[in-house]
């Protein structure tokens, strides 16, 4: 699929989203069922092989690879909750698919048998392809901090709302999502502090090691891994463009000190983030595998800064090859800058923040007390 991705990338930018022929390629190569408990026809893999579709999707077309991370994570997280909240989506067609956008920006109001819900969310990725949708949203009880909790909504109980004019993951269609007062029954939420201690509503149904891991382990990999597969489509542009080129001034590009180093820099670096990411998710499932708790705090924190760092790395490496095209780089019909402005956008995602996770693991490094549930 990457070169057909590659030759649809301009079409998916113009669209300011992916089009319908590849969300239904996806899903007729069961991409979309890597995660998705085999109750509803889903393949139950290891996560390894979902960051790894993930990462060869975005060689053709990050903005693709980002839905996918998203909107293919979620066939994971349903499995968290109620099983009833499975049945509603799943029930009828096990094809259909769920869309996001976690910010707390949800008006809860508690009600007899669930909540009012209201609220303006940014962000949804892909949400034009989907049926379904996890909102969040926090419940305030007296003398006790904010408990948040993702909401399940159907497509008939939200608004799509265009707003999506950006500089890279212009494919994605981020548009957002508004909600007016509608009834959301407790068993369509899902607990942050279940998906952090592994006590979520659904693991007497949903029992694979799989669903064992921590949400926000699996999660952060989802909207981080896409810039790993961005920086080597790049990097790919970059080798064939790098090899034939001779500049206006006589120079091969191929003999320039700077295009070799940062060639073997990006190279060297995406060999490593691969490593670490299969290497994090096969220390994980392990321990389940073994019966182990996932009780190692500090370990989880280590893996999480990891996942941080993923996107700005990826961004100073494919600066780095756009630098070494020359006045070449800077014209539209290149294709180089598409990666470029894609993984820049990547890195405004709030999961993407190397500072605020780096400095969270330094700190209980030193002695202080974790501060992140996310994990």
């Amino acid at each position: 699929m990457v070169p057909v991705l590659a030759s649809r990338a301009k079409q998916a930018e113009e669209l300011r989203m992916i089009p319908a022929e590849t969300v239904q390629e996806m899903q007729d190569a069961g991409f979309f069922r890597v995660l998705q408990p085999k109750l509803y026809g889903g393949y139950e893999m290891d996560p390894q092989v979902f960051y790894d579709v993930c990462m060869t999707l975005a060689e053709g077309c990050m903005s693709t690879a980002w839905i996918y991370g998203v909107i293919g994570v979620h066939n994971w997280q349903i499995a968290l909750f109620d099983p009833k909240a499975a049945e509603d989506v799943f029930g009828r067609d096990s094809n259909t698919r769920i869309a996001s956008t976690y910010m707390p920006k949800g008006q809860v109001k508690p009600v007899e048998g669930g909540f009012r819900f209201s609220g303006r969310w940014g962000f949804s990725s892909g949400c034009d392809h989907c049926d379904w949708i996890f909102l969040g949203g926090l419940i305030f009880n007296e003398g006790q901090p904010p408990e948040y909790r993702t909401f399940l909504l159907p497509k008939s109980d939200f608004e799509i709302v265009d707003t999506w004019h950006v500089m890279g993951l212009k494919g994605t269609g981020s548009k957002d999502i508004v909600v007016k007062d509608v009834f959301v029954p407790e068993y369509r939420t899902h607990k942050g502090s279940d998906g952090f201690m592994g006590t979520n509503p659904g693991r007497h149904t949903f029992t694979a090691d799989l669903y064992k891991l921590p949400f926000g382990q699996i999660f952060v990999r989802a909207v981080s891994s896409a810039a790993i597969g961005g920086l080597q489509g790049a990097l790919n542009t970059f080798v064939d463009f790098a090899k034939v080129r001779v500049g206006d001034m006589g120079n091969k590009t191929s003999e320039q000190p700077p295009a070799q180093l940062a060639a073997a820099e990006a190279a060297l670096a995406i060999d490593e983030m691969k490593l670490v990411l299969h290497r994090n998710f096969d220390v994980l499932m392990g321990k389940i595998r073994k019966g182990e708790p996932l009780d190692d705090i500090a370990q989880r924190v280590h893996f999480r800064a990891q996942a941080a760092q993923v996107v700005e790395r990826c961004a100073r490496h494919a600066y780095a090859l756009f630098s070494a095209c020359g006045g070449r780089g800077i014209f539209t019909d290149f294709p180089l800058h598409r990666y470029l402005f894609d993984i820049y956008a990547a890195r405004g995602h709030y999961a993407n923040n190397p500072d605020q996770f780096g400095r969270n693991y330094g700190a209980v490094l030193l002695g202080r007390d974790n501060t992140d549930v996310f994990l």
